[in-house]
Order: structure tokens, then C-alpha cells, then sequence
């Protein structure tokens, strides 16, 4: 980042034109400023004079000052490549988007664009957002304008001191730490040997500390941001919370989907867990890697083993003989900027398919099949590199609702040989399928050894009673982890209703009010006050629950997840009147949304309106047919009220998208069997026992539909 000079704006501003989405806009000097005429909130053309230039290879972007103290992200970029490699032009960030108008969530005038909030923290030292909600503006300062000495080691006036001593002559001035806050000695001092063995690499001591690498993750990697101001040097999961191998950010096996900035899938790889740090192949000081090309990997993988036609298969000097080209396949994002997986990984075309997933293979060789790949493979390899377990099958189970998802998941939660983010997502996976028997879990996963763990295993508390929530989870607000320790609070939010000793409400309440500063973090997010919103319904506190959905609206009267939660608080307290009026309000803002027609189908139901809620019904499962959910509900209301045909109709096809989803097999059997289909019933009731086996009603039916 850096204001705009001669030399920092690297931008053609020479009356150049880019037409985009149906805008041109121009860029041009003025006065002596740098300026681009484009679309502004209200989709009106517009001279914006840039305030900053933000990054400089191999794209250069540009910031807009707004009013409240905004600073904004055009989505128009320079390419700051060679000419010869396609670059020295303007481009848009969003081309396939099929419209990009002031209401889309990614125009560069939208929240989502807000430098202040999406960018900055990463961006500059010493930051301080200065958000104030009572006036919904910024007040952001900075120490240093980029990405400075102190982003990694801390306070450096310690230091800055013993470099005037030295300079003044004082040779000894120097202490072993030179005054750094943070330094990363044990990283440094660390060495890599080949074992003689294994002829592996292996570390010549083992890895001490996470620091280095959860200092780098502050940045790189996808995460929300927890508490305000932490110093370097503290655990990642103190001041961030990670984002998971979640569907739309991660493939099911872990390879990266969305831009989500290394650290999530470095996590996953062998290297991290054999104690490969990040200055290990990054030099953070110039910001170049250590060597160049295959040079980087042959620091601890021998050339004489790996950069051989022998391993890997394919002519010298060729992308498939390139480390990078099988282990760290890359991905474009923001249109030019090429980004290798960091899961460092053996290609798997074997899952590919399996369960779908990309492979490096298919990178180079579109035109051939995951098939033919897995056949090169094994007759290069054996079939060693195949057999070995990976997690993302069981990822994959668990997303599309297998059969014996639950059982894979749990089976990958327990396996410490698996990466924490990994088994994490596994424990997530399974919340929404828990059963009392898998309770017996819990207990070991609460004590893993990683936070993510921890931290995901505190949500299997929404399924339980009073009792097991106490009982496992008061000891976790102690959890040495922040993201932790406001995990447990959440989950332990609605034994405030009850009688607990004044020492434990006294911990509950403090672990709440962590909870709500860490939401406040982000002030200006609506999603934030959702966050507290819930929280404080949880403990019975439905006036302050009102007023932090009521405030996520003010922030983004289009945030449809604040108008069904207020809604539903209105019911909660006995008046449809103002639940109607909310959802109406909501659908006025966001007409295609499904989930607002769901609850005003039910909120239709309860009022004896059933064909509004069959119509409001009908409408949540056209928008949304992937959600089981809303098709269960619409068949049942269609049963009702007679339509047996058309409600068989509606979990049919919901079962072929859903063949695990419990509620849809119980309405399929009993349906079936009250219209007399007693062969379809019991076929159902099968599948409903596979799948529940323990399930009391799945043997009730069964039973009473055997002859």
C-alpha cells in the first residue's frame, strides 16, 4: 500500500478505457491526481480520485476515499506483468460474474470491498480499524503504511536502541535476541538430513514451536479476526478463528477451491507435520523463495532421488517434471495471480474418481481420464501411493449425507495420524447427524492436543442436555486457546436460564461478554450482531437479542439471516402480527430468498392459512432444491391437506438428492404405508434402518410393516 506517486502508480492513467459489465470506465490524470470515472453506489458514472495504491505484482489495485471514512476497492486492476506475458493492461477483477451492479455484494463500492475491513489488517503495521458503530465510521490509523519490521517481531525500540549503541561503537550493545521482541531462533538454527535409512529428510530437532508458522497464518490463510489488538508471537486460534475444509472454500479431499492463503492447506501436508516451517522455503525478508525452481524442494529432497525421469515420469525440463507441477499444482484468483496448493500433496486421481475431486494429472492432461491417470500411476508406483487412507472420502461422505457418513467421520476424528483441520472438518460434518451413542466420543476430542479440534467438538454441546453441556463444557472455558475458550461460552450460553453456583455463572458471564467483544471485533459486519443476536436468545434475553438483530439490519437491510431470526423471536413471545410484518420486510429486500419463504410457510401454518403456506412452502423448495429441509416440510403440508400424490412426489426426488436425511425417509415410509403402498413403505423403512440402526422408531416400523 502507498499513496500515489510517479513511480508507485504503475497504472496506465493516459485517458486509457476498460469496458466491463456493461460500464467503461476511464482512467486519467487531473490536477496532478491520478483518477478513474466509473459506477458508483448509485450505478451513476463518477470521478473518484485513488487515494492509494494497493499491491504491486502481478496486479496493482486501487483505493477510493468515501465518506464515514472508507476506503474501497475498485474492482478494476492493473496487470502489472511484461506486455510479452499478457500484462500491461486494465482488467476486471469479477469477469464471469454475470452482472456486477451497485446492489452485487462484490462491487467495488460494497461492504465486502471495504478496505478498512477486508484488507487493511494484512496490509499495513501497527493498524487500528477505529470502526465506530454509534456513528458507522472509521477512524483507521496505522504505524507504518506496509508491512514493516515490527508485523512480525514486535516493538522494536529495544532494538532500535542497541543499533545506535552498535553504531556508536559499542560492539557489545548487541543482546542474543538483538532487542527483537519476537525472534525465531529454533526455526532458524534447525537443520534438515537425509536419514540413512530412509533416505528421507528429517529434521535435525524436532519442532518446538508453532510460532513461526501461526504468526505467518495471521495473514496467510482464511480465518476471522477474534480480538482487536494481539501481540506477535501468541497463538493464531488467540486472535483468529481458522476457516475449516468448508464446501465453496476447500475441495472434499482439502485441495484449494477459493482463495483461502496457504496456511489451511499447508496444515494438511506432511511437511508441516515432519516440522517444515515457512522460512524453510520462503525468505521473509525478501519475500523470494530460498532457491530457484526445484532448487527450493532439493534443499532436503535430494536431485539425485527426485529429478530423475525415474520419479517422475516425464521428460526433463517438462511441467510434469517440475516439483511444483504434481505436488503444488496452482490455481489463478483475481484473473492473472497463479497461487500453488500448499497441501504439497501426492497426486489422487484415484479420488478424483472416486468422489470428484481435482487431480494434477487432469491439470496437464485435461483430455485424459482420472482412469487412465490412476492406471500411469500404478504402473510407475504400484499401488502403495493408493491404498493409503485419505480423508477425503470421508469429507466427501460427510458432505453429500452417505449412508455411513458417521461413521467414516467419526473414524477420521479419532485418528490423530490425520491433520487437526481435517479431522476438525470431520467433527463439524457430523454435528448436524449427531446421535446420543456418539456422545461417547466427545470426552477425547475435548482433550485433543489440537485447538481446532477442541474447538469444533464444543458444537456437539447444541446436542445435548443441561447436564452433559455442564458437565463437559465449564472446564473448557479454562482452554489455554481463545477461539477455544469463546466456543465453550457459546455453547454454554443457554445454562445462564439456569441455577449455577456463583462461581461458574460468574465464568459464564465473563466468557460471554469475551464472546461478544470478539464479535464486536467487526462491528460493522452484520454478521457479527446475528452472532450476538443469537447468544443472547440462547440465554433467555430477548429484549438485547431484538436489538442485535435490529442492528444487523440497520447495518445491511438485505441480511436476510437477521429477518428470520427476529421473525422468529416474535413468535417466540406470542405475536405472528410482528413475525409477518418482519418476514414481509425481508422478502421486500430479498424476494428470491428461500429461507424467508420457509418461515413465512410456517408462520402460515400455524395460522391455519394452508394454502398461503403450501404457496410460501412451494416457493422455499424451488428456490433452494437442494434443501431437504424445506422439501420435507412442503410434502407434509401437501399431505395435509390431501395431496398425497404430489407430496410422495416431493420426498421421492428430496431422497435422491438426501438418501440419508432421516426426516424424509420416516415421511416416505408412513406416507407410503398410510396410502396403502406397503411394498414402497417397507423399502424405506429399510433404508431408514441401514442408515439409523439403533433408532427405536426406524424398528417400530419396521416391525409393524413386516407380514
Amino acid at each position: 500500500m502507498a499513496e500515489p506517486t510517479e513511480t508507485t502508480v504503475l497504472g496506465d492513467f493516459d485517458d486509457a478505457e476498460l469496458t466491463a459489465h456493461g460500464v467503461t470506465s476511464r482512467f486519467f490524470r487531473r490536477d496532478g491526481d491520478w483518477l478513474v470515472r466509473s459506477d458508483g453506489p448509485d450505478g451513476e458514472l463518477t470521478d473518484y480520485r485513488i487515494a492509494y495504491t494497493f499491491g504491486w505484482e502481478p496486479l496493482q489495485q486501487y483505493l477510493v476515499a468515501f465518506p464515514g471514512g472508507r476506503l474501497q476497492a475498485l474492482g478494476l486492476a492493473w496487470d502489472s506483468r511484461p506486455a510479452a506475458e499478457g500484462g500491461q493492461r486494465w482488467l476486471h477483477l469479477y469477469p464471469n460474474a454475470p452482472e456486477m451492479g451497485p446492489k452485487h455484494p462484490l462491487h467495488w463500492t460494497a461492504p465486502d470491498q471495504t478496505w478498512n475491513y477486508q484488507c487493511a489488517e494484512c496490509h499495513s503495521t501497527g493498524l487500528r480499524k477505529g470502526y465506530d458503530l454509534s456513528n458507522n465510521r472509521y477512524a483507521t490509523t496505522w504505524a507504518e503504511i506496509d508491512v514493516a519490521c515490527e508485523a512480525c517481531h514486535g516493538p522494536a525500540s529495544a532494538h532500535v536502541e542497541q543499533a545506535e549503541a552498535v553504531a556508536d561503537g559499542n560492539s557489545d550493545a548487541w543482546s542474543q535476541d538483538k532487542g527483537l521482541a519476537i525472534t525465531f531462533g529454533q526455526a532458524r538454527d534447525a537443520r534438515w538430513l537425509i536419514d540413512a535409512d530412509t533416505g528421507l529428510p528429517r529434521r535435525s530437532t524436532p519442532r518446538a514451536s508453532r510460532a513461526e508458522t501461526e504468526l505467518c497464518a495471521r495473514c496467510h490463510s482464511r480465518r476471522g479476526q477474534i480480538h482487536a489488538w494481539q501481540p506477535p508471537g501468541r497463538p493464531l486460534g488467540d486472535s483468529h478463528q481458522l476457516a475449516l475444509l468448508e464446501p465453496g472454500l476447500y475441495h472434499a479431499d482439502g485441495q484449494i477451491l477459493d482463495e483461502v492463503f496457504v496456511h489451511g492447506s499447508f496444515l494438511q501436508s506432511r511437511m508441516y507435520a515432519a516440522g517444515v516451517t515457512c522460512t524453510d522455503c520462503h525468505d521473509p525478508h525478501s519475500l523470494e523463495l530460498k532457491a530457484d525452481g526445484d532448487e527450493v524442494c532439493a534443499q532436503c529432497h535430494p536431485a539425485a532421488r527426485y529429478a530423475t525421469p525415474e520419479h517422475h515420469h516425464h521428460a526433463p525440463g517438462s511441467a510434469g517434471a517440475a516439483c511444483i507441477g504434481c505436488h503444488m499444482p496452482q490455481r489463478k484468483y483475481m484473473v492473472i495471480d497463479a497461487r500453488a496448493d500448499h497441501s504439497i500433496r501426492i497426486p489422487r486421481p484415484d479420488l478424483s474418481a472416486e468422489i470428484g475431486t481435482p487431480n494434477a494429472c487432469g491439470q496437464c492432461h485435461a483430455e485424459r481420464s482420472a482412469d487412465w491417470a490412476t492406471a500411469s500411476m500404478q504402473d510407475w508406483y504400484g499401488d502403495a501411493w493408493s491404498k493409503r487412507p485419505h480423508y477425503g472420502a470421508a469429507i466427501a461422505a460427510g458432505r453429500s449425507g452417505a449412508v455411513d457418513a458417521p461413521e467414516q467421520l467419526l473414524a477420521l476424528a479419532a485418528d490423530t495420524h490425520q491433520p487437526g483441520i481435517a479431522r476438525a472438518t470431520a467433527v463439524e460434518l457430523l454435528q448436524p447427524r449427531l446421535q446420543p451413542e456418539h456422545l461417547r466420543a466427545l470426552p477425547p476430542l475435548l482433550a485433543d492436543a489440537d485447538p481446532l479440534v477442541r474447538r469444533s467438538a464444543l458444537g456437539w454441546l447444541e446436542a445435548a442436555d443441561a447436564q452433559l453441556r455442564h458437565r463437559f463444557g465449564m472446564p473448557m472455558l479454562d482452554d489455554p486457546v481463545r477461539s477455544v475458550r469463546l466456543a465453550a461460552a457459546r455453547a454454554l450460553a443457554p445454562l445462564m436460564r439456569y441455577e449455577l453456583p456463583a462461581p461458574e455463572r460468574q465464568a459464564l458471564a465473563a466468557g460471554l461478554r469475551a464472546y461478544n467483544d470478539a464479535q464486536l471485533v467487526n462491528a460493522e459486519r452484520p454478521e457479527s450482531h446475528l452472532n450476538i443476536g443469537l447468544a443472547e436468545m440462547a440465554q433467555g434475553k430477548a429484549a438485547m437479542a431484538r436489538k442485535a438483530y435490529q442492528q444487523a439490519l440497520a447495518l445491511d437491510p438485505a441480511f436476510v439471516p437477521a429477518y428470520v431470526n427476529l421473525a422468529d423471536l416474535y413468535r417466540a413471545l406470542g405475536s405472528d402480527t410482528e413475525a409477518e410484518e418482519t418476514l414481509r420486510a425481508g422478502l421486500g429486500q430479498a424476494p428470491d430468498s428461500a429461507a424467508l419463504h420457509h418461515a413465512l410457510g410456517l408462520l402460515k401454518v400455524r395460522q391455519k392459512q394452508p394454502q398461503q403456506a403450501i404457496e410460501a412452502l412451494r416457493k422455499a423448495a424451488v428456490l433452494a432444491p437442494d434443501n431437504a429441509r424445506y422439501a420435507y416440510v412442503y410434502a407434509l403440508a401437501l399431505n395435509g391437506q390431501g395431496d398425497r400424490d404430489e407430496a410422495l412426489a416431493v420426498l421421492t426426488k428430496a431422497n435422491r438428492t438426501s438418501p440419508a436425511d432421516r426426516d424424509i425417509l420416516i415421511a416416505l415410509v408412513t406416507i407410503n404405508r398410510d396410502a396403502g403402498n406397503s411394498a414402497s413403505a417397507a423399502s424405506f423403512a429399510r433404508a431408514l434402518q441401514e442408515r439409523w440402526p439403533l433408532d427405536p422408531q426406524a424398528r417400530a416400523l419396521i416391525k409393524e410393516l413386516e407380514p
